[in-house]
């Protein structure tokens, strides 16, 4: 039987190594230094000298945007680190052991669903001092009852499975049980939230910084470059412009990419049912 191509995977394969290895570049190489202010170019159009232009200080957009996609990878990555450590933490507990425990940190995981992540967000963030850790920290916040979820949903399934039993049968321990047995088998759903989880990282931080609460001045953000062009957007339409498409790209990459996972697992377990 011939399975169509999973299209949805390589497309969110080369979108997302375009733009990491474009952030690799970054750390590298900038065609300018970042907050380097020219007066005398200001809000000039794209050219030779300035591939996708200048802002309104006269800065290079090429080399702000291409430092944006550190804070971008920097808020995903550690974003949904936090929540996955969370969730495997009260989802493992939860599932594993079950009862009042399980009742209990599930209500409270219900509770912080009930508010949107931005929302939560916003509320972490304006309690502290706005900076790249503290958003870090609020978004990781924000992720951690949905990987609780999933991952309590897993150790719902197998913990009863054969080959559990057999194990605590032939004197596993419950660590062990849990780390060899239980987790391997239910890394697809979680690989597939993180991709999902690192897109709306990325958007809820350009969001965030876009209202001034998230990275601040002189860093550039994405969102925040985006908040600073609006004034110009008739104008200087490019200097919306570059965020926006790096923004886009990205989110759609990840986006791509947990769509094209979840599609091959659904694949291969159809495969393996056959």
């Amino acid at each position: 039987m011939n399975l169509p191509k999973n299209s949805n995977l390589w497309i969110g394969i080369f979108l997302v190594s375009a733009m990491f290895l474009f952030m690799l570049v970054s750390f590298f190489y900038l065609p300018y230094d970042m907050n380097e202010m020219k007066m005398d170019d200001r809000l000039a159009g794209p050219s030779r000298e300035h591939l996708l232009g200048t802002d309104n200080f006269g800065r290079d957009i090429l080399s702000r945007v291409m430092e944006g996609s550190q804070t971008a990878f920097t808020v995903g990555f550690f974003s949904v680190a936090i929540g996955i450590t969370g969730g495997l933490i009260i989802g493992a507990t939860a599932g594993y052991i079950g009862k009042w425990v399980d009742e209990i940190l599930m209500r409270l995981m219900d509770a912080l669903l009930a508010f949107p992540g931005i929302i939560i967000a916003l509320v972490l963030v304006s309690i502290f001092k706005p900076n790249l850790t503290q958003t870090i920290i609020a978004i990781g916040i924000f992720f951690i009852p949905g990987f609780a979820r999933i991952i309590r949903s897993g150790f719902l399934a197998y913990k009863k499975a054969d080959f559990v039993i057999a194990a605590r049968h032939l004197g596993a321990g419950h660590l062990r049980i849990i780390v060899y047995h239980i987790l391997p088998n239910m890394m697809s759903p979680v690989i597939v939230a993180a991709s999902l989880n690192f897109s709306a990282a990325i958007l809820i931080e350009a969001a965030l910084s876009y209202l001034g609460l998230g990275v601040q001045p002189p860093d550039p953000s994405w969102g925040r470059m985006l908040n600073e062009s609006q004034s110009y957007i008739h104008k200087a339409p490019w200097y919306a412009l570059a965020p926006g498409i790096f923004i886009t790209l990205t989110v759609l990459g990840f986006n791509l990419l947990g769509d094209g996972i979840r599609d091959l697992m659904a694949r291969k377990d159809y495969i393996d049912a056959i």
